[in-house]
């Protein structure tokens, strides 16, 4: 809504000046009259420039305030108090000036769960299905605990699976700069030499200062062309298909792909058992867990499954099919439908990935650290060892 500046006089003459929100002039001009003010101009203020990428708010924030808000709760003070005491106590700015919209709505009668809804990009589906089977069945309490323990588990999930990427990423970058440079800025000067020399010149040299030769007469076109590329494959992306052809890809990729799949079979057993054993039907759990799946190949199967459930079937058949899901998975599950247990078998399932995806991410990253190493080291002693020959081959025909 507009902010309106005006300028008028009171009944007893004073000058009057101020702001105000209003739709148009006209309904502003009716505010005024109503308050006894007689108008004497009216402008329109211009709108702050406030650009701001993404939210501001980390997950870690949300689990936080999950966490102080169950804890809140579970001790028995009321909810527009806790609302009140997070407004102000919350690190992130935005948070707190959420905490305090989502306070004023439930304090002007609307439910906690409808009050979150309003603000999807804070508080996904999962966070607000749960709140509100925690509301309908008189256990916001205990959901909220649950619902605290399931986002702790999966940032710590998270953090790990990031954690383990970060050297590898690091030195990769710092070998690729360290080339770069050499071949830009190193190499061009023995070409020179060996030139102003007349040497002849072996093979693995004029290799090299064939590369260098090409990336610095084509340095931009190459810069321009990997840029295209990778804006090109984030559009495709996000695309159906090409989400799809990209999730497939990271499914089978040596090593990472397993990583992948174990961290999808958690995050599918974690989500899909806290929500059934926090009241949410089968159907609606299994919709919200397909939105929150993170791969596009899991996503697909999980809506299979909600289909072959509602059709009357079982949960197994659609994920077996997909080809994500081990053996062992599958049959956990299949003896948790046939028990009346699903939700307690998804949560063991869930402990069992959590572990194998800490395995995972240590052997992937002793594995990944000294192959980066000996690459780097491969590829920039290769390129001195081809600077140093031709030196090599000129001294001994001096000596």
């Amino acid at each position: 809504m507009p902010v309106y500046e005006y300028k008028g006089k009171s009944v007893s003459g004073s000058p009057v000046t101020g702001q105000v929100k209003a739709k148009n002039k006209q309904e502003l001009e009716r505010i005024l009259r109503n308050n006894r003010i007689l108008v004497n101009s009216i402008s329109r203020k211009p709108s702050d420039l406030n650009i701001k990428i993404g939210t501001g708010i980390k997950k870690i924030h949300i689990s936080r305030f999950t966490r102080q808000f169950a804890t809140m709760i579970s001790a028995g003070l009321p909810m527009v108090q806790c609302l009140d005491i997070l407004s102000q106590q919350m690190e992130a700015a935005e948070l707190r000036k959420i905490t305090a919209q989502v306070k004023e709505s439930v304090q002007s009668g609307t439910t906690l769960s409808e009050a979150l809804r309003k603000h999807k990009k804070i508080f996904d589906e999962l966070y607000v299905n749960m709140v509100e089977a925690g509301e309908v069945g008189g256990a916001l309490d205990v959901i909220l605990v649950r619902l605290a323990n399931y986002r702790e588990k999966a940032d710590a999930l998270a953090r790990k699976v990031k954690g383990a990427l970060v050297y590898p990423v690091v030195v990769s970058i710092v070998a690729i700069g360290v080339t770069i440079a050499m071949l830009k800025f190193i190499v061009p000067t023995f070409a020179k030499m060996f030139h102003d020399l007349g040497a002849e010149l072996p093979a693995p040299t004029m290799v090299i200062l064939q590369i260098s030769t090409f990336l610095n007469n084509y340095f931009t076109y190459i810069i321009l062309g990997i840029v295209a590329i990778v804006v090109g494959i984030h559009l495709w992306g996000r695309t159906e298909s090409g989400r799809l052809q990209i999730d497939k890809f990271k499914l089978a990729m040596p090593a990472v792909g397993n990583l992948i799949r174990k961290s999808s079979v958690s995050r599918f057993s974690r989500t899909l058992g806290t929500l059934i054993s926090s009241g949410v039907s089968i159907l609606d759990a299994l919709n919200v867990t397909a939105k929150t799946a993170g791969n596009k190949v899991v996503q697909n199967a999980i809506k299979k499954a909600s289909v072959s459930i509602a059709e009357g079937d079982t949960i197994t058949g659609p994920l077996k099919e997909c080809g994500v899901f081990p053996p062992m998975v599958i049959q956990m599950i299949s003896v948790g439908e046939k028990t009346g247990g699903l939700d307690e078998m998804l949560n063991k399932i869930a402990d069992f990935y959590d572990e194998e995806v800490d395995a995972a991410v240590s052997a992937l990253t002793s594995m990944i650290e000294p192959m980066v190493i000996v690459i780097m080291g491969i590829v920039i002693g290769g390129i001195l060892i081809a600077m140093y020959l031709p030196m090599f081959d000129i001294i001994g025909k001096i000596s």
